[in-house]
């Protein structure tokens, strides 16, 4: 079911942009996400991304948030300009962190963990008190915000969707931000964890806070805590199939998700080795697609969004929407991110970690 298109929104007048960073050990599994140059690597890069979100830069993260193998450029470049373009105000959250940013980046912290290896009984233990702290959050926000847009940043978050998916009920591919999704090496994965924690297909569908706590991961059961607190302004997710699954949590725990569209980008969407569309149909879930128009950028690094690279994270796709409802042509915002991944560029391989 499409959701509005961002000129048909009404403009809010007090929004905010908010991202929930957290780790799962999950993301060690060699070969299941690209979010890093290796699966140690990954612990990085949501501290990264937060860092780049606040400044445009890197300040205490020893690696640049770039895939390889092109340098194709995180995601959080683009939700950072768009932020910039718009004046949004944004707000960070520690769901469960290994590895924390600056600390000029401001963030708040619910009081999360990081999430353990799926394939062991119990990924994230304090599931049920991070949605519980997420909720009150979300209660506080919707008495100052009219319009919230959440993302995310959490390495292999779209194996942990899969598995509470399949908690659920819901069967279907999740994407990948590689170009290449290892759908075997997910799914066997998945297989494992469910066995580990003795689970069939939707066994868990009355009961998805414990799908998240045997094979889920933090930012899940954060980021639905947050939408179902605030629960009757705007909510975007801002996000592909990992957004599926936290909307896919908030229904099964029976919150109202009226309020609530996903909002990702063409590269989900366009991906054939996933089943986004499907996903979000069988959840009669509201979404809309947004195309930055990588393909025609001078950057080749950009260019590889479109070749499948990366996809989507921290928001990117929720903030593409956001500059074209505040009406910056996507023209305009894509050459403001070109010029910020130039002056990253120059940085040049700052990698100093052992």
């Amino acid at each position: 079911m499409e959701g509005p298109s961002p000129e048909n929104m009404k403009m809010p007048e007090r929004p905010l942009f908010l991202c929930v960073l957290a780790n799962t050990e999950t993301a060690y599994v060699e070969g299941l996400s690209a979010a890093g140059k290796t699966a140690k690597l990954t612990d990085y890069t949501p501290p990264g991304d937060a860092e780049v979100l606040e400044t445009g830069m890197v300040v205490d993260i020893p690696i640049l948030p770039m895939t390889p193998p092109y340098d194709t450029p995180t995601p959080a470049l683009i939700t950072r300009v768009a932020l910039d373009l718009t004046g949004v105000p944004h707000m960070l959250v520690n769901a469960g962190l290994k590895i924390l940013p600056s600390k000029i980046v401001p963030l708040r912290d619910i009081g999360g963990a990081p999430g353990k290896d799926i394939r062991e009984p119990i990924a994230v233990p304090d599931a049920h008190g991070i949605f519980e702290r997420g909720f009150k959050l979300g209660r506080e926000l919707k008495d100052k915000y009219d319009f919230v847009m959440i993302g995310e940043s959490i390495p292999a978050g779209t194996t942990t969707a899969n598995a509470v998916l399949a908690a659920l009920g819901y069967d279907g591919n999740v994407s990948s931000s590689s170009s290449t999704n290892p759908l075997e090496l997910k799914k066997e994965v998945v297989k494992d964890a469910l066995a580990s924690s003795d689970i069939r297909p939707g066994d868990l569908r009355n009961d998805p806070m414990q799908a998240i706590r045997c094979v889920g991961d933090p930012m899940m059961a954060a980021v639905a805590g947050i939408a179902a607190g605030i629960e009757d302004i705007p909510v975007v997710l801002a996000g592909g199939t990992q957004m599926a699954a936290v909307f896919g949590v908030i229904k099964h725990l029976g919150h109202n998700t009226d309020h609530i569209t996903i909002i990702t980008t063409c590269y989900v969407m366009n991906d054939s080795s996933a089943h986004f569309s499907k996903l979000v149909d069988k959840l009669c879930a509201r979404y809309y697609i947004t195309d930055p128009g990588f393909g025609h950028s001078c950057m080749q690094g950009l260019r590889q969004y479109e070749a499948g690279f990366v996809k989507e994270g921290v928001g990117a796709g929720g903030a593409i929407y956001l500059a074209q409802m505040y009406g910056i042509p996507v023209e305009k915002l894509r050459a403001e991110i070109e010029m910020l991944c130039e002056k990253l560029s120059k940085y040049g391989d700052i990698e100093r970690v052992k």
